[in-house]
């Protein structure tokens, strides 16, 4: 399968109808509809029109989730504030979550509308995205942050207004959605893991007899780029000569021309 972590609703990062909206991490997963045999010689698909019981899901991601709690509390990993801070107790811990056991966590499966591609090209658009985009801002200094947001509470007419925030927590409500070290936004497990991606699904491929997908022929020859045009609003506006194109990574090799000096 492929996890990939999002850190808020991609649509109402910095929403304030409620504060839950600010900072929303949750995962997407996506999982085959089957597997490799223990053997490797077979594909074994899912039953049809039946993928799993979201029913035994449900209770088997809470009682997971919970003694991950736990084990998190007893290797110190946890730390309350506040009215929470009692919650450093074992026992204090332990009775707080005793009421999670006996709630219904909601584990909902049902098929994508516009099948596995509508799913990847969803997840595709928002996997290196940052929490806004320099387009939805409006100004900034050194007091207030301003930038446009869409209300999706207004079901007519127009959605986009204008928030204003203090610089401080503008910041605060960016750096949320910055990752930790050591986090990876996606991640590979199984026959998708990196170490044996290519040769499992290669082998998958024949069992199905899928073919691989062409890819597309590089071009022989380098694509002629015409003259970049400066702005006009620009003092020396005029066509812009290329003098070298190197790749990411590359060092250019050409050097400035020296500056000629004033007589």
């Amino acid at each position: 399968m492929t996890s990939v972590l999002h850190t808020s609703c991609q649509r109402r990062v910095f929403d304030t109808t409620g504060s839950a909206l600010t900072h929303h991490p949750h995962i997407h997963m996506i999982v085959p509809g089957g597997g490799l045999s223990p053997d490797g010689t077979r594909w074994v698909a899912c039953k049809p029109g039946f993928f799993l019981d979201v029913r035994v899901l449900s209770r088997l991601f809470r009682r997971l989730f919970l003694e991950g709690l736990m084990n998190l509390h007893r290797a110190g990993q946890l730390t309350f504030f506040g009215e929470l801070a009692g919650l450093a107790d074992t026992r204090a811990f332990a009775a707080w979550l005793a009421p999670f056991r006996k709630t219904d966590w909601v584990v909902y499966a049902k098929p994508p509308f516009g099948g596995p591609e509508a799913v990847l090209a969803y997840l595709s658009r928002y996997t290196h995205r940052v929490a806004i985009s320099n387009a939805r801002l409006v100004s900034a200094d050194a007091d207030t942050v301003a930038f446009r947001w869409k209300d999706y509470r207004i079901k007519r007419g127009d959605r986009q207004k204008v928030m204003r925030l203090a610089t401080p927590e503008f910041i605060r409500r960016f750096l949320i959605h910055v990752l930790p070290d050591g986090f990876h936004r996606i991640r590979h497990y199984g026959l998708l893991a990196n170490a044996t991606r290519k040769a499992n699904i290669t082998k998958i491929r024949a069992l199905l007899c899928v073919q691989q997908p062409e890819q597309a022929a590089a071009p022989e020859t380098e694509p002629e780029i015409a003259p970049l045009i400066l702005r006009a609003s620009c003092p020396c506006s005029g066509p812009m000569r290329i003098i070298e194109i190197f790749r990411r990574g590359q060092k250019p090799m050409s050097r400035a021309p020296p500056r000629e000096r004033a007589a």
